[in-house]
């Protein structure tokens, strides 16, 4: 069996569908960081096991909830409020810690982006992967841009192709636009901070491949518009219809953002350095 750990606040709207969907585990905890709504109220009648800590950070947060939940089981899935679980994920990642060698310290997972009703494949870029489920022991987690990625791994780390379902627009588009507005300013940081050697724009693991990706593509003047030409057009976003559409205008409007952000840290770095030199 595999425990569950869902990171939350103010999910009243999300929490219930993601708890539902869950519902298979009898290992369910809820890990909030200050909701002011029902959300904590929900997970105790879902009979949900409650804890506290206040946000500084994802990965943080997951590390947090490794050292101080005692969770029932080895197999760990981290999921946020706006996740569903499906039949099929389930399945698959029932059976493949079932089956898993003992090295295997956990495995990458990917989602299905759903924007009205309908699975934003090729906008998206399917498939997104993300270290979600692991063997408790042998994984850490550690920040990278606006969200967070594996840290120290003692094993091997293979891949379920079964996707879950992410909800990222529940809350409506002012909600989406104003938390990557917070997004983009983590985003240029790390960009700026943490540049990937060139090499691992083709490396094998996505999880070495998007991080070059992203920081390097940054650099490319115009990218936010080739963001939206390569999402729409090259990658057949446009059959997708209005949701495709407007995916990828914002999805160019964040890349903008950052670009935006990146510059006025250089500004502000080189400003500082003049005035060190006077």
């Amino acid at each position: 069996m595999i425990s569950v750990i869902i990171l939350t606040k103010n999910e009243e709207l999300d929490l219930p569908m993601c708890l539902e969907s869950v519902a298979w585990s009898d290992d369910v905890h809820v890990l909030d960081s200050g909701s002011t709504d029902r959300t904590v109220e929900l997970a105790y009648e879902y009979g949900t096991k409650v804890w506290h800590n206040a946000f500084e950070s994802f990965g943080k947060q997951r590390n947090f909830a490794l050292d101080h939940i005692n969770t029932k089981y080895d197999w760990i899935l981290f999921l946020d409020a706006d996740e569903v679980v499906t039949d099929e994920f389930r399945t698959a990642i029932l059976k493949a810690t079932n089956e898993a060698k003992n090295d295997v310290a956990g495995f990458y997972c990917c989602w299905k982006m759903m924007l009205e009703g309908r699975w934003l494949k090729h906008c998206d870029n399917f498939p997104k992967w993300q270290f979600r489920l692991m063997r408790k022991g042998m994984a850490r987690f550690t920040d990278f841009g606006h969200g967070q990625k594996e840290g120290e791994v003692n094993g091997q780390i293979e891949y379920i192709k079964e996707p879950y379902l992410h909800f990222g627009f529940s809350k409506g588009w002012f909600y989406w636009i104003e938390r990557h507005n917070k997004y983009s300013s983590l985003e240029a940081q790390s960009r700026l901070a943490s540049r990937p050697p060139l090499r691992n724009i083709f490396a094998r693991h996505a999880s070495h491949r998007n991080p070059a990706l992203k920081s390097w593509l940054s650099r490319v003047p115009g990218w936010p518009l080739l963001r939206f030409i390569q999402a729409y057009f090259f990658n057949l976003g446009f059959l997708e219809g209005a949701p495709g559409f407007i995916y990828c205008t914002n999805m160019s409007y964040y890349e903008f953002l950052i670009q935006l952000k990146i510059r006025e840290i250089k500004k502000a770095k080189k400003h500082t350095q003049i005035l060190e030199a006077v």
